[in-house]
């Protein structure tokens, strides 16, 4: 049902009445809400604003007085093309040669060759592009009192409300993934109080701004550049912003709409781009058509509809705050905690915000998944070298840690897509450059099916695209989807499995199948001689993923009741890999030698994806390599100018995690927040690493830190669930709701002076599964839909196995 101007500005005003009744209250009653970020102040960097999204639009809110500034970006505003030519020529004809020197113990040799022959050739690769951003300028004149700035994560709604002259001013935005738009709506607690030009700004991008009618400006853009691109390849885009006033006039003058003597405005803006042959005209017209046919109110409306069901689905409560602190906006609250300060509800308030932008930046439906800046982009990175693309030698992989734990599984799929793609386009690159059947992919991926290496020393991880294919394993492995695995997980693992069972070789020595010549990321280490190298044959990652390979396919193979030769190789296979080996210090070695490191110091610790996202390393099953696995951290941690990253601080959490030590998986955690983590809580690389000039954001530290504080919680990796496997003292009172675990079960629990008081355990599909609390099992059965309730005394006086009879619903 259509509706008119008039019709829309009725039912925004409705809300605006609302709205008003509670933004007037003062400030002294409360500023606390529990799961929001909010400020005293505008933001003044792109690290101090808000982020909303739609799972492929997103905006930056920086909420100023005089002048809104709303950095925009899309996932799809890509630079670069298809290219052809990417592998290395010389690769094929020299990989003999270069493993029988590595055998040999030709170190430097094998290296010079290496540095020679294997990097690809990025011709075209591209980055995804920021956009210019939208501008409002207003007419206040006065100091405003009363600012407050804020992001609510439970409505996904930026807000800000100021007073100015005795006039209330209030903004809402959000990024409807309902109706694809960003909304703005402007309210005023008096009449015609609102005037404001509304432009866009110049971008870095090469365009051209008009009008269209008194009420829409309109830019198209090209996302060309030169540092990553030919500097006229890109997709081409349009940007609609179209105004609905109640009140006042509204008039094109120049590039900008202007706003003069409102009572209420709303804004509604859409994009399109050329992404995929789409039309980036039409699409962004016919989004905007369909969002003005529905009123402010109704937007919002399915707009909450629409998230919340997602959001809803897991709470997080880690203890209270001291008064004083949860009065504190968030900022202050961060420096608090940075400078030793205790804030559970800061802690709680970090987990959520990594699922909201996890919600906000990859929805079933997005065509891309999160690059290494999610959907927002400061043109930090795709600015210098790294480019914001897909990593895939951890900061992907990271990127999607939280889905399926988090209770976010629907958010998972546009990964799929990207894989299923490499599966394709990697075809060429296994043949070409390693005379191989099936697929591989190394290091860096782009929308257009890059899968050639990347540059020396970083770009050589053959094992980069089977990494990021286990997040397919993951998905099976949280919800049991048998269909999901036959027809999209297999074929990918078994085109893998083909390319590594027909390239891998035989060391020598130990008559070892080992990988190679492969970078460790992105790790480099000292030769005989004295000189640095970075490839090697047989690294400990790369036996990691193959061992995780060769055994996921042993059981898919086994549960779908196919392929049974592939099987069998498969299994003959694992039974040659070479085993985790402890090194001269103690430490789990990194290579297949026990080379010394280059950079003890370095931020990369690869070889420790046994301990997670693997688990071929526990403290109960293997201890020495558990061990190992600390001595491993200890050292790097110790070593002079350690290499600070958010990742970095991430993988710390999880990785004590896993070794059960919640007493630093916590302070890693309070150290990602409070030192990797800006004012708006969107954590960033520091400046100096990578050879970044300044700090830049990377939403990996975020979805990797809420999954480390789901794995603290509850973990499932070895065929059994355990409750509160890494509980912090700090965190002595808590309860969480929602979080998942392998199997298809959905799992809430509370506990009380660290001690467990109740779990209940829902299933998903039928099924039996040991839950563990600390050093006691129990074994609970249940029905798809049913759940069980379970108590201390199911775990206490009980040879492990044993219960007490849990209550089932």
């Amino acid at each position: 049902m259509s509706i008119d101007r008039r019709s829309f500005m009725q039912g925004s005003l409705a809300l605006v009445a609302l709205q008003h009744t509670s933004a007037g209250l003062s400030e002294k009653v409360s500023t606390a809400i529990a799961e929001e970020l909010w400020y005293k102040q505008p933001a003044k960097r792109w690290l101090e604003a808000l982020p909303v999204g739609n799972g492929r639009l997103g905006g930056m809110v920086f909420g100023g007085i005089q002048n809104e500034r709303i950095a925009l970006s899309d996932s799809t505003a890509w630079s670069g093309a298809p290219a052809t030519g990417e592998v290395n020529p010389g690769a094929l004809p020299h990989l003999r040669e270069i493993r029988e020197l590595f055998f040999a113990g030709k170190y430097d040799e094998a290296q010079a060759l290496c540095s020679k022959y294997l990097p690809g050739r990025m011709k075209n690769f591209g980055t995804n592009l920021p956009l210019p951003d939208l501008q409002l300028t207003f007419e206040h004149v006065d100091q405003p009192v009363e600012y407050r700035r804020s992001l609510n994560l439970d409505d996904a709604i930026a807000a800000v409300r100021f007073q100015c002259g005795g006039v209330q001013f209030m903004r809402e935005i959000f990024a409807t993934h309902a109706d694809g738009v960003i909304a703005v709506q402007l309210t005023a607690s008096q009449r015609g109080a609102i005037s404001f030009r509304m432009t866009f700004s110049q971008g870095e991008i090469p365009n051209t701004t008009s009008t269209e009618g008194q009420d829409t400006v309109v830019l198209k853009g090209s996302c060309f550049e030169h540092k990553h691109s030919s500097g006229h390849d890109g997709v081409a885009i349009q940007i609609r912003a179209q105004v609905l006033a109640r009140g006042g006039t509204t008039s094109a003058m120049g590039q900008g709409i202007t706003v003069s003597g409102a009572d209420a405005v709303t804004i509604l803006l859409a994009t399109g781009t050329s992404f995929r042959g789409d039309n980036p005209e039409k699409t962004s017209r016919e989004v905007l058509r369909r969002a003005t046919a529905k009123s402010f109110a109704q937007l919002r409306q399915a707009h909450l509809e629409d998230y919340r069901p997602l959001y809803r689905r897991t709470s997080l409560d880690l203890g209270t705050s001291s008064e004083s602190t949860r009065l504190q906006p968030t900022d202050a609250r961060r420096k608090a905690l940075e400078n030793g300060g205790d804030d559970p509800e800061l802690v709680a308030l970090f987990f959520q915000y990594g699922r909201y932008l996890t919600i906000a930046g990859s929805r079933a439906d997005s065509v891309l998944p999160l690059a290494l800046q999610g959907i927002w982009n400061d043109g930090l990175a795709s600015g210098m070298g790294w480019t914001d693309d897909f990593h895939l030698d951890i900061n992907t992989q990271q990127n999607y840690w939280p889905t399926e734990v988090c209770n976010l599984s629907e958010c998972h799929a546009p990964l799929f897509g990207l894989i299923e793609g490499l599966a394709s386009a990697g075809k060429a690159t296994a043949r070409e450059m390693y005379g191989s059947p099936g697929w591989v992919a190394h290091t860096v991926t782009n929308p257009w099916g890059y899968t050639a290496p990347g540059g020396i020393g970083w770009g050589i991880v053959v094992t980069a695209g089977l990494w990021i294919a286990t997040q397919m394993w993951q998905h099976y492995e949280f919800t049991r989807d048998a269909e999901f695995l036959r027809t999209r997980a297999y074929p990918v693992l078994r085109e893998a499995a083909e390319f590594f069972l027909a390239y891998m070789v035989e060391e020598p020595k130990h008559g070892w199948l080992v990988t190679g010549p492969s970078d460790s990321p992105e790790n480099w280490y000292i030769t005989p001689s004295g000189q640095h190298a970075s490839e090697s044959m047989g690294n400990t990652m790369d036996r990691v993923f193959v061992h995780a390979l060769f055994s996921m396919v042993v059981e898919a193979c086994a549960t779908l009741s196919i392929d049974a030769d592939l099987r069998s190789r498969a299994e003959a296979a694992r039974a040659k890999l070479p085993s985790l080996q402890i090194g001269r210090h103690g430490q789990l070695q990194e290579w297949m030698e026990d080379f010394e490191d280059a950079d003890p110091n370095h931020r990369h610790t690869a070889h420790l994806t046994s301990l997670y996202p693997e688990h071929q390393i526990s403290p109960r099953n293997t201890p020495a390599l558990a061990r190992a696995t600390e001595v491993t951290i200890q050292r790097r941690m110790s070593a002079p100018h350690w290499e600070q990253s958010e990742w970095g601080r991430a993988n710390l959490v999880v990785y004590y995690a896993r070794l059960l030590k919640g007493e630093e998986a916590h302070r890693y955690l309070v150290s990602l927040i409070a030192k990797a983590a800006d004012d708006n809580l969107m954590t960033y690389s520091s400046a100096g690493v990578a050879g970044a000039d300044s700090n830049i954001f990377a939403i990996d530290g975020n979805t990797a830190g809420s999954a480390g504080i789901a794995e603290m919680l509850l973990q499932s990796q070895e065929g059994e669930i355990e409750l509160l496997p890494a509980l912090p003292t700090p965190w002595r009172n808590g309860a969480f709701r929602g979080l998942c675990a392998r199997g298809g079960y959905v799992v809430a629990v509370k506990w009380r002076d660290g001690k467990l008081s109740s779990a209940t355990i829902g299933a998903r599909r039928s099924g039996s599964v040991p839950v563990r609390y600390r050093d006691r099992i129990t074994q609970i059965h249940l029905q798809a839909g049913q759940q069980v309730r379970l108590r201390p005394e199911n775990f206490l006086d009980q040879a492990p196995g044993a219960s007490d009879s849990p209550t089932q619903t």
